[in-house]
């Protein structure tokens, strides 16, 4: 089997693209990288094909026909890696932050407590760099309501850097998944802890990106909040 498959969605990242593949190709544990982009306009998928020529069989594409949201970008990405035998999949970042020599450590902790792994911003405190105080406050916020709403311990709720074991994802139906923004990020832990496989948190610095523009917007904040009480009662009306 191969290790780990680490799964980047991309849409419109020319500025970050190459960086971060090359940074996660350079490490000493090899990971291979699956790019999924959203027909990015400003030539992200073709920097991504000239570097294959470089990586090739580490370095995988797949073009979409357009901006579908986050949440479906991982979802094609998590049934391409078990389409093959990857034992280990990740969701990361393209923009650096967060960082790839954190790969590593969710790796080693994924294998010693088979367990998903969560990059945790708050497992330790307050771990983010670069942010404005109401943007940490909404994201420290965010989590905490979740944990209210759904009785799940994690300290990091809507993080976006996770490595999944393949029976994990194994065990979620993907095709069940609803949620296309940040809710998809609480909708995958939710599932994983109903399901009762074990997580864990790692703790991590995020740093915000430097280049490129966020995808952040009112709607996907809207999608959250309300994202979370529709899955607690679809889990108390067992329909979940």
């Amino acid at each position: 089997m191969n290790s780990g498959l680490v799964i980047i969605p991309t849409y419109n990242e020319i500025e970050n693209i190459t960086l971060i593949v090359e940074a996660v190709l350079a490490l000493p544990e090899t990971f291979h990288v699956l790019i999924v982009d959203d027909n990015s306009p400003d030539g992200t998928a073709e920097a991504i094909e000239k570097m294959q020529q470089k990586y090739a069989g580490k370095l995988f594409l797949e073009k979409r026909a357009g901006k579908e949201g986050l949440g479906t970008a991982y979802v094609h990405g998590f049934k391409w890696a078990l389409e093959r035998d990857y034992e280990y999949i990740f969701e990361m970042d393209a923009d650096f932050s967060h960082n790839p020599e954190d790969l590593v450590r969710l790796l080693q902790v994924s294998k010693t407590q088979n367990a998903m792994t969560i990059g945790s911003r708050y497992v330790t405190g307050v771990n983010v760099v670069n942010w404005p105080l109401n943007r940490v406050l909404l994201s420290y916020g965010a989590s905490v309501y979740v944990r209210f709403i759904t009785g799940m311990k994690i300290k990091d709720t809507t993080a976006g850097f996770v490595c999944f074991p393949r029976y994990v994802l194994e065990g979620i139906d993907l095709d069940r998944i609803r949620f296309v923004g940040y809710a998809f990020q609480i909708e995958m832990k939710y599932r994983a802890f109903v399901e009762k496989f074990p997580i864990a948190e790692v703790p991590i610095i995020f740093t915000d990106r430097t280049r490129g523009e966020s995808k952040m917007s009112k709607g996907i904040i809207k999608e959250a909040i309300f994202g979370v009480v529709n899955l607690r009662i679809k889990k108390l009306l067992n329909t979940l």
